[in-house]
Formats: structure tokens, sequence, C-alpha cells
């Protein structure tokens, strides 16, 4: 009891919440602490020993009322108490336990397994809203009752469970490393004992062990050599699609269908390779939100066009006709980017999120970075918000690369697409690092959200949260438009995810040395070597003036250049002739320029 005069002990007559002697002098009186939190928050023996005796005779009076009398009470301890350990201090069976003991005992001593379990649920498995089909991962817990004998499906579940946990909490006295590993080897090897087996191949269980197993790459790799989840995410769309149209007839199947059409989004973009059966055959009878959907469809058109800009630029020559064809490949990315915009806006009340505050500066923790701070509904809305987001930017990441093809050798940043690509990029950007604070639990004026988990506290930090991250802040991490101040921010929260959420994969991220679009523009000259005549630079230069003008050009790109060349010299003979002569009117200094400083 804390008072704001000296208070002795006697004084109090220890009622619960506050005692009586506090009340009548009006005092303050916090009242008591709870064994549980004097247990486990490591309080010192002398502490532990006035909360036990504080609350002696409530304990005393609860535990008689509910079994009668003193003698039951000295029975029914001896009947629960746990046999003795083998441990420093053991408690005998000829005293009687406290109903304290009792009651934190059993409790402290719940084994590893079940412990990882319960993190690894109340972190990662997210369920629907009422009336909502809203979640993720959630097909786990109907899928593990009904095949409680699904070997791979187990080992899966344990490793991503025993990985998790570890990369919480110290493993001192524990070797979670190796245990996850263990159990991760035993996963691989009944998977393919699974996929050998023709009843087994196209089960639930398998493919909900092989999406574990990704997750398992997510929460362990921490380098690029390590990184196996490419390959997991490869063996689940090819389960997939072996499991035919009728997966689709359950509600577990067609939220396994989902998870794998999500993993394939990123997968598709971060790789740059087409979606195996194409866009509408991931979109055949799957659909559960239509929001949701809308826009992972469009992901699968930008993931598709980008694989398709990649492999012209490498094979075609620089012709007219070529030209033409990167042009409307670039006309295609601003189409789809027009669509992504269309739907960001045609969004429903229920979906949007809402700026809670502004960060003047960088705060000590950096959980904000200066500007807009937004809240959203939930985690999930959240995340299909930057994955639109980050279609985005890879669409004006094709816009520009597609028109740094047509004009070169024109500096591709004079054109109006790198133009427009900047500002759609720069907001892009900063929307996404607004929607960071929310995921990792900012503890702002609103702190912070999230959704339903299968246990535990819905709002404490969850390992989803930066899982969902993890996409977002990689894609961005490594564009042009960013600028120091924020990838030096975005490295500090992938570093904040992969150390206090677990998700290592993160650490990967923060390695990345890759640029965008400037890279890959300079990778497109490169392999489609432009300049075939660069041995004749004179007959280059003379061929060039000469040209027709490219689609959708008044000029043809020599022509537009030295033309901007010359109007950047005549500003600056304009500037240099008003500074000398005074003269403040732009058409007298373009008049004395003409008298002064004639060229042919």
């Amino acid at each position: 009891m804390l008072t704001n005069a000296p208070f002795t002990a006697e004084q109090c007559d220890e009622t619960k919440p506050s005692c009586n002697q506090c009340a009548k002098s009006r005092r303050q009186c916090p009242g008591y602490k709870d064994e549980f939190d004097l247990m486990f928050r490591n309080e010192t023996r002398a502490t532990e020993k006035r909360a036990q005796r504080a609350s002696k005779k409530t304990l005393l009076a609860a535990a008689a009322r509910k079994q009668g009398t003193a003698e039951a009470e000295s029975s029914t301890s001896a009947r629960l108490a746990p046999p003795p350990t083998t441990t420093t201090t053991t408690i005998t069976t000829t005293r009687r336990r406290s109903p304290f003991e009792l009651a934190v005992i059993p409790a402290i001593q719940i084994n590893t397994e079940t412990q990882a379990s319960c993190h690894f649920v109340s972190n990662f498995v997210l369920l629907p809203r009422q009336g909502s089909t809203r979640g993720f991962m959630d097909y786990l817990i109907p899928v593990m009752k009904n095949d409680p004998g699904a070997s791979h499906l187990q080992f899966a579940f344990n490793a991503c469970a025993l990985a998790s946990l570890g990369n919480r909490v110290s493993s001192i006295g524990t070797d979670f490393h190796e245990r996850s590993f263990a159990e991760y080897v035993k996963a691989l090897q009944a998977t393919n004992a699974a996929i050998r087996d023709p009843k087994k191949s196209t089960s639930d269980s398998l493919l909900a062990a092989v999406l574990l197993l990704s997750m398992f790459e997510n929460i362990t790799a921490t380098k690029n050599g390590e990184y196996a989840w490419g390959s997991h995410i490869d063996g689940a769309i090819q389960l997939a699609r072996a499991r035919g149209p009728n997966q689709l007839q359950s509600k577990v199947g067609l939220q396994l269908f989902i998870a794998v059409r999500i993993q394939l989004i990123i997968h598709a973009l971060s790789s740059g390779e087409a979606p195996p059966m194409g866009v509408d055959w991931w979109f055949a009878s799957a659909i559960c939100d239509h929001l949701a959907a809308r826009c992972q469809h469009l992901n699968l058109q930008t993931a598709t066009l980008r694989a398709e800009v990649t492999s012209i630029m490498t094979s075609l020559a620089r012709t007219p006709a070529n030209t033409a064809l990167i042009l409307s490949l670039m006309r295609r990315a601003q189409a789809l980017d027009a669509d992504l915009a269309a739907w960001m806006a045609g969004l429903p009340p229920s979906w949007h999120h809402r700026p809670v505050h502004w960060q003047d500066q960088l705060p000590a923790d950096e959980s904000a970075f200066p500007g807009r701070v937004d809240a959203y509904p939930d985690f999930w809305i959240a995340s299909v918000w930057n994955l639109a987001r980050t279609a985005r930017l890879i669409c004006m990441s094709l816009a520009v690369r597609c028109a740094a093809w047509a004009v070169a050798p024109v500096d591709y940043r004079t054109t109006k697409e790198y133009a427009a690509a900047a500002r759609t990029a720069g907001e892009m950007i900063g929307d996404i690092l607004a929607s960071v604070p929310y995921h990792l639990g900012w503890k702002g004026p609103t702190g912070g959200g999230g959704g339903q988990f299968a246990c535990g506290e819905d709002h404490s930090m969850k390992g989803l949260a930066g899982y969902f991250l993890t996409w977002p802040l990689g894609c961005v991490i490594i564009q042009d438009y960013l600028t120091d101040a924020q990838r030096r921010w975005v490295v500090g929260r992938l570093k904040y995810i992969a150390d206090d959420l677990g998700v290592k994969y993160a650490h990967i991220l923060t390695q990345l040395q890759v640029r965008v679009p400037s890279m890959l523009i300079r990778r497109d000259g490169m392999m489609v070597q432009p300049y075939a005549m660069s041995h004749n630079f004179e007959k280059l230069l003379s061929d060039a003036r000469r040209a027709a003008p490219t689609a959708g050009y008044a000029m043809n790109p020599l022509q537009q250049r030295e033309a901007m060349q010359k109007q950047a010299y005549e500003q600056t003979r304009i500037e240099l002739i008003t500074r000398v002569t005074g003269v403040g009117v732009e058409e007298s200094a373009q008049t004395v320029a003409k008298k002064w400083l004639s060229v042919s």
C-alpha cells in the first residue's frame, strides 16, 4: 500500500482491493499484486511472502468454503499434489499445500511443446470475424482436428511452434533451434512419404503441412542461401493444381487454395516469374471476399506483365516496330496502375484507414517515421491495402523501364513517365510507412490494433503483424524513390521484426543492395545491346538525327534530347543577361541576349 504520509503495516486491515483505513483517511491505495504476477515477474522472496500473508485469509476462506473442512482440504491437497521431483527444493506430501501452491505449481509445469503450440497459435492464427471471411491460417484448427493421425502436419506444426517460441524467449535450458530443426527434418520426410501416397497426396493436411514448412522458412532463415521458401511455394502450387476443382467444395479446401494463391502472388512478384496456369485459373470459383479477390487478381496481372516485359527486353533488337511494342507494354502498366487506384478509391467505409497522429520528429524508439500515422480496421485489411500499394510500385517501375528503353539514349529521368512514377511511388511509400506503427503495436494516442487470434491477448505484439509487413517493406527498401532517412528507418523496423517478433526472414531483406528501376534499366540496356553501330559513332548520330519520331512522340529520341539541351542553354543565357543588365522582363532579356550572345 502506497500513501502520501508514513503509514505502518499494522494499521492496514488488508481488505482487497483497497484497505478500509486508506479509504477513511482518503489515501491512495493501489491494492495488492496478484500471486501470478509475483511469480512470473520474479519478485523477491520477501515480497512474495508479504503478498501471500496479505491474501492468506481470503485464500484460506475460499478453500474452506469449497472443500468444507480443514481435514478435507488436507486430503484433497495430498491427492492433487504432483509427484515429487528431483529439484533442489522438494515439496513433500506430508506438508499441507497452500491454495497458492496448488494453483501455481501445476501452471508452471506446462511442457515446452504445449507452450510453443499456444504461442504459435496466438501469434499467427488469425480467426475471421463473425460474418466475415477474413482470417489467416485459420484452416489449421479444423485440419488438425479432423486428421489427428497426419504426422507430416504435426511435425511441421511443431517445427514452426518451437522455432517461433525460441525466437521470442530466452533459450537458456532449452535448445529451441535444435529441436525445431529436428521436427522440420521429420516433417520433410513425412511429407515426402505422403506425396507418394495416392490417398494422402490430395489431402488437406498435406497442403497445410507444406504451407507450414514455408512459414518455417520465414521464421528461421537469416541468409539467402538458407532460404527455401520458394521451393515450398512451388510445391504448394503443384499440390493445389493436382487437387483439382473438388478442393473448392469444402470451406477448408477453399481457405487452403486462397492461402496458396496469396503466397503465389508474392512469389511471382518477387521472382519476376509469371504465375503457373495463368491468372484466371486461380480465380475460377475461388472467391471468398470479392474486394480482396479483385486486388489479388490485379496483383497476378502485374506479375504476368512484369515477366512479359523482362522477357521481351532481353531478346528484342532496337527497331521502330519493337519500340512500338515496348510502348504498348508501358501503356498496359499505366492502365494496371489506374485499375489499382480505382480499386482503392472504390473501397467501402469498412475498409478505410484513417490518420490518427502526426509525428513531428523521429521518436527515441523509432516506432513511427515522421509524418502521418494510420490506423486500420484489422491486420488483414491493412495487408490487402499494402498488397495493392506494392503492385502500384511495380507498375510504375515497369512504366519507367519501358520509357527508358524507348527514349534511349535520352536520360529517362527527363520523361513525363518518370515524373508520374516518382509522384505515385512517393505516395505509396508514404502510405506503407504510415501503416507500420499500427502493425507493430505503436504506443501512441490510439495504441496498436490487430484482430481476433485463436488464443492469447489480441492486443499484444503479434508475429503475424511483422510477417505481413515483410513483403511491403522488402518492396519499399529497394526503391530508387526512397530517401536515405526512410531507408534507415525501414532497415530498423525490419531488424525489429526479425529480432523482437521472431520473423527472421526480415534480416535477409535488410541485406538487399538492389535499386529499382535504375538497376533494371541498366541491365535492360546491357542485355539488348541497343547500339549495334557503336563502332561508327558519326554514322550512328547521323542516322539518329534522321530517324522517324518515336510512336507517341513528336520527335525521335536524339532530336528530343537536343531540343532539351537547347532549351536549357537558352534559359541559362536569359538568366545571365538578366543579372548583367538588370532587365527584369523576360522578353527584354531575350532581346538583349540575341544581340550580345548571338550564335549560329
